[in-house]
């Protein structure tokens, strides 16, 4: 019995021994002809755009581990611009650098009896990658020939190929952009990628549920920053998490701000254009094209999200501003002149604080508007001329608290096949307290609001590049105006009390329905100064409904102004008064002969 213990155990050690000395002989003689195949796979799988170079590679083929030391991953820039001048290239190409690439539990004898290659894992460690980004028109447009696929490329190798996972620790990442033969660069550090279950085989091309082969990806990036090329701005987050089977991407703590007070930021620029800081708590992408968004850099998803934020737009009228025509640059016009091919289902907007400030140059004060708690939903933002020829309108529905009071509702309806901007807009604001205007009014205008019911505001209007037009209904009672003296000096109870009877008993009505019971409502028909922004152009619309239903009308100004200047028993003192009360309204509703006519 013991002897025949003997033999099994003699018979066991043989195989060992046996099998030891296979994988000794394979490790020493399969080297060089695995690094041909290796440096040929790569070539042949990308046409010729990148070679494979490393150091050394340790393989043992009896554990079914390999190892390669200093590996990088090379494009060829003279192929790549042959590409360009076939059309054949894609946008994005890359450089990449690695300290070791280890693959863990490959089994050679499934390769050799059945072409298959099962890898349990491969390792990065402390990986180099370079992305380099530029855009070819020729790829814009979809592409039907799947001939050149990996697996097409491969399958004289392997009949198949399978990892489970692999790991992507601690990677220095660069983006350049190469843009009009200028290149801006983005990088990033620290940053983790997993990849699980990586499927090549004949079907695994078609599987719709893969992203490059694989069922999911995820990166964690723990933190960002980038300071924009003209050194006003810096964009951050504190962590973005994206997973392609999900089709999700997340970033906390967004933030896009100027990297200084606003006395320097406008002392720097020597000009009046807009301070932007804009900050969310969370910003999602769900059901993200990741196809589309790495091979063509075109952002197509299902729903955007902003959540928990802020956006401030800040002016300061003591520095110049730049005039230009703003004809053909409203929002819808602007977002068709993209490179980059857009199309998000819907955006979805929720507690958001909106704030637009701006320093007098007149009054050397700053005055703001609020609208806190804003919230609503955007859809149909695109400018894919496919989908367009299908629904021209972009639709947005929001709403917010104004002045942290009143309850303001707006849709707007921006129609993106208009050759002349066409959009529309109708909405209300609930009741409230005029006075919650003061904030704005006293430090730009010098006037104050007494008292006043705001009942309710109701307007539906249209818009194109040249004028606006239509209905706008503003019910209040008790508007009173109290008229201020210029910062620094004193207002003489008797002048200050004329001018105040004039405007609050001459020139507004103090409710609407009026006191004979008239019920004025604003037929709008405003042309557009072209110099004005859409933003500007539509305020100045719905002021010219306010102006109509508060009474204030062209021929009413005009009486006012020619009584004043020929009342021959008025004292020189309450024609001054007067007149000054027809400059006070022009600058107040910023009224310009020439846009009326």
């Amino acid at each position: 019995m013991k002897s025949i213990w003997k033999w099994i155990i003699g018979i066991v050690l043989l195989l060992i021994i046996a099998v030891l000395a296979i994988g000794w002989h394979f490790s020493r003689n399969w080297k060089p002809l695995i690094a041909e195949k290796l440096q040929e796979t790569v070539t042949t799988a990308t046409d010729g755009l990148y070679s494979l170079r490393y150091d050394d590679l340790y393989l043992n083929v009896t554990l079914g581990n390999a190892t390669l030391q200093h590996a990088e991953l090379i494009p060829d820039s003279a192929v790549y611009r042959q590409m360009v001048e076939n059309q054949t290239a894609p946008n994005s190409r890359y450089h990449i650098k690695v300290v070791n690439l280890k693959v863990e539990r490959f089994n050679i004898w499934d390769i050799l009896k059945n072409r298959t290659l099962f890898i349990r894992k491969i390792t990065f460690e402390s990986p180099d990658i370079h992305m380099i980004s530029e855009r070819h028109a020729f790829n814009d447009t979809l592409r039907t020939d799947n001939s050149g696929t990996l697996y097409d490329n491969i399958r004289n190798v392997f009949s198949a190929i399978n990892v489970r996972d692999i790991e992507v620790d601690n990677v220095h990442f660069k983006l350049s952009r190469i843009e009009e033969n200028r290149s801006s660069d983005l990088v990033l550090d620290s940053v983790g990628i997993q990849v699980h279950d990586v499927l090549l085989d004949e079907a695994s091309v078609h599987d719709t549920t893969r992203l490059f082969y694989t069922k999911r990806v995820e990166v964690i990036i723990p933190g960002f920053e980038y300071e924009t090329s003209d050194g006003f701005y810096k964009a951050s987050f504190d962590r973005l998490v994206l997973n392609t089977q999900e089709e999700n991407v997340l970033l906390t703590q967004v933030r896009y701000a100027p990297k200084m007070d606003k006395s320097t930021y406008f002392k720097a620029r020597n000009e009046n254009k807009t301070m932007i800081d804009m900050q969310f708590d969370t910003l999602r992408f769900q059901k993200l094209n990741f196809q589309e968004l790495i091979d063509n850099q075109q952002t197509i998803a299902q729903i955007a999200q902003v959540k928990n934020g802020s956006i401030s737009l800040y002016n300061d009228k003591r520095y110049p501003k730049k005039v230009s025509s703003k004809i053909g640059q409203s929002p819808h016009q602007q977002l068709l002149k993209l490179k980059q091919l857009i199309r998000i289902d819907t955006i979805q907007v929720d507690q958001v604080d909106v704030l637009y400030g701006e320093h007098s140059a007149k009054y050397n004060r700053s005055g703001s508007i609020t609208f806190e708690k804003a919230k609503g939903i955007v859809t149909n933002v695109t400018n894919d001329h496919t989908v367009l020829e299908r629904d021209s309108i972009m639709r947005a529905d929001l709403q917010a608290q104004i002045m942290g009071a009143g309850r303001l509702q707006i849709a707007f309806g921006f129609d993106m096949r208009s050759a002349n901007g066409y959009h529309t807009y109708k909405g209300s604001l609930g009741r409230m307290q005029a006075t919650a205007f003061n904030r704005i009014l006293q430090p730009l205008l010098n006037v104050e609001i007494g008292s006043g019911n705001i009942r309710s505001i109701h307007f539906n209007m249209q818009g194109n590049d040249r004028r606006n037009w239509g209905q706008f209904r503003f019910e209040y009672d008790h508007l009173k105006l109290n008229l201020l003296a210029p910062p620094g000096q004193e207002m003489n109870k008797a002048k200050k009390g004329v001018l105040s009877f004039v405007v609050n008993n001459v020139l507004i009505n103090d409710s609407n329905p009026d006191a004979n019971g008239v019920h004025h409502i604003g037929q709008v028909n405003y042309r557009r100064v072209a110099e004005h922004t859409f933003f500007k152009t539509l305020w100045e619309s719905l002021l010219e409904g306010i102006k109509q239903c508060a009474g204030i009308s062209k021929e009413r100004e005009a009486k006012l102004l020619n009584t004043a200047e020929t009342a021959k028993k008025a004292t020189e003192e309450t024609k001054g008064v007067v007149k000054k009360t027809g400059r006070f309204f022009k600058n107040l509703f910023k009224k310009d002969d020439k846009q009326e006519q």
